[in-house]
């Protein structure tokens, strides 16, 4: 009967060992924060919860492309260049209201009456404005005795002592300069007798060609200068 006891003894003890290696065995893999049992974790790019639609704090930030749908923003206007007419501009006149210049191609020279002196030859140089506009002179027009071959004949006249004026020349007006020299008959200067004499407007580089019917000039010698004057309003006569 001892016999009995404790083989049912021995037979508890034994199952109660393998009872504790069974609870023990089932958590120990708590003890080392490996449990499979766990919660799984939310990796970062996985889709959330069905229940709601946060972004893992863990997610690296993601560039926000442009949508396709959005404006263009629009090109600044560019400004307009200073002095730059816009097409709106009213077209500008072919000759400004204001005076301007006289070109040659607007003049017609010509050579008035002769005023005789003491012992000297006088002549009006008359330009006259033969354009639709207006324009001006100022100061010493150019003058040249030239032969019939275009050769010209004596030195550059000299300038008389004046002080140059603006004059305004209106169509059909007109601008003098008097061109003098000694009577060659008194000064007993070598002359010629010149075929036309060639007038430059003042600023200008094209002459205008005028018939020269008083007859001849001194075109060497001591007494030989011719002299011009400044141009002035009028005919000169």
């Amino acid at each position: 009967m001892a016999n009995t006891h404790r083989s049912v003894r021995r037979a508890t003890l034994l199952a109660s060992a393998v009872a504790v290696l069974g609870l023990l065995t089932g958590c120990g893999d708590g003890i080392d924060g490996s449990s499979t049992a766990s919660t799984p974790e939310t990796l970062p790019g996985t889709a959330g919860p069905a229940t709601g639609t946060s972004t893992p704090a863990s997610a690296s930030p993601t560039t926000t492309q442009p949508s396709a749908t959005s404006e263009t923003p629009e090109a600044p206007e560019t400004p307009e260049t200073p002095g730059t007419p816009s097409s709106s501009a009213p077209a500008e006149q072919s000759r400004p209201a204001t005076s301007t210049r006289c070109h040659t191609s607007e003049l017609r020279a010509s050579v008035g009456r002769v005023n005789p002196g003491a012992g000297q030859r006088n002549y009006p140089i008359v330009l006259t404005n033969t354009s639709a506009g207006t324009c001006t002179v100022r100061g010493y027009p150019g003058a040249a005795f030239v032969d019939a071959s275009g050769k010209q004949l004596g030195p550059d006249p000299k300038r008389s002592d004046g002080s140059p004026a603006t004059v305004t020349l209106t169509p059909g007006s007109s601008a003098w300069a008097g061109l003098s020299y000694s009577s060659p008959e008194i000064s007993g200067a070598r002359t010629a007798t010149p075929d036309a004499l060639l007038v430059t407007p003042p600023d200008e580089r094209d002459p205008l060609k005028v018939a020269w019917t008083a007859g001849e000039v001194p075109v060497g010698g001591n007494e030989s200068s011719v002299w011009l004057t400044v141009l002035s309003p009028g005919t000169g006569a």
